[in-house]
């Protein structure tokens, strides 16, 4: 590349960075989707998995955990329903192994709201018309693409990345494609594991494009200004983790493991929380049988709240799982109570099949 043509480059970098530096933002919980979790056995654990997975969900919790596939093929699909009912976490996965010492990972996430109603023509001239409710849905997508490499240079280190690309849109009003790296690590030690999972290493970009006629009378009629194209920017999240598993008589194994999440986007309602970084821990454990029967459960979420009578106190969400294995089909099942004070429930249901064949 000539020197003359570098120039150009760089002025031309420097010229659109400056210009969208005023419409740039990083809001606290941007692209939060991406952090509700995948997978039963995971969801039942309370989402402690940077040090511990193995399976092809590691796509999405650890690219570094896809060095163990047994498999050549794996394939691991989850449907989840929060709320009620009323948003649907849709997950596939499929991976395998290069070679010896690599392996390569495609995963898709859907988190979404269908069939909202759009009411805005319902009351024309003075007369109700149902005929016009349209109805449309607020969703966001995220496609990983995950590699994964054992260490040449220390015993029992694995090291893996993910590059993902992210659509969202909310109907016909407005929509916003991204893109942002992570990067994970394990090591293991005798029964000991470690993960250090890094997420949007190099901040993930998101940009927004508003279409502004579909929203413009709506807007004009309430007083409000109309929202302009913009580019929001996920900070990054550093989790740390650590496992030990055990063997209890012939038939019976354990695992214990905990995770700690940091974000450095402000105070969040967590455990730690300072102007510069927040710290929020979950813990989880599993319990298995002959290598067929797992029982699972997990703390996350842990948060102050209020109480009506005065004063504060701290709640944790409790989280529960089972699953089976055998000749490579695994189901995994999980409930998560979104609310302490409710009987609402979320259900975590996810199927995998790794064979060589």
């Amino acid at each position: 590349m000539s020197k003359k043509l570098s120039k150009w480059l760089v002025a031309a970098f420097a010229l659109v960075s400056s210009s969208a530096a005023a419409q740039v933002s990083a809001p606290k919980y941007s692209n939060e989707f991406l952090n509700i979790g995948v997978g039963g056995r995971a969801l039942g654990m309370g989402n402690v998995q940077s040090a511990i997975v193995s399976d092809a969900t590691a796509g999405f919790w650890n690219p570094a955990g896809l060095t163990k596939l047994e498999n050549k093929y794996n394939l691991v699909g989850m449907h989840s329903e929060l709320f009620a009912g009323i948003i649907k976490n849709d997950y596939l996965t499929f991976a395998t192994p290069l070679d010896t010492a690599s392996a390569l990972a495609i995963s898709v996430i859907r988190v979404g709201v269908d069939d909202i109603a759009d009411t805005r023509r319902l009351i024309s001239n003075n007369v109700i018309s149902y005929d016009s409710i349209q109805f449309f849905s607020v969703a966001d997508y995220a496609l990983l693409v995950s590699y994964a490499r054992k260490s040449n240079l220390i015993r029992g280190l694995r090291l893996g990345g993910n590059a993902k690309i992210i659509y969202r849109h909310i109907g016909d009003f407005a929509n916003s494609w991204g893109f942002g790296f992570d990067a994970g690590a394990q090591l293991e030690r005798n029964r000991w594991k470690f993960g250090l999972m890094a997420k949007d290493i190099t901040t993930t970009f998101n940009a927004w494009s508003i279409n502004t006629e579909e929203l413009r009378d709506t807007y004009n009629a309430t007083g409000n200004e109309l929202p302009k194209n913009s580019v929001e920017v996920t900070l990054p999240r550093l989790v740390l983790g650590v496992g030990r598993d055990f063997k209890i008589g012939s038939k019976f194994t354990a695992l214990v493991a905990t995770d700690l999440d940091l974000t450095f986007d402000g105070k969040r309602n967590v455990l730690v929380k300072t102007g510069l970084v927040s710290l929020d821990p979950h813990i989880g454990a599993e319990i298995g049988y002959g290598g067929i029967v797992f029982l699972r459960g997990g703390l996350n979420n842990l948060q102050q709240f209020e109480k009506l009578e005065g004063g504060e106190s701290w709640k944790a969400q409790p989280n529960f799982g089972v699953g089976v294995a055998m000749k490579g089909l695994t189901l995994d099942l999980a409930l998560s109570k979104v609310a302490d004070n409710s009987s609402v429930s979320s259900v975590i249901v996810s199927l995998g099949y790794s064979f060589d064949k």
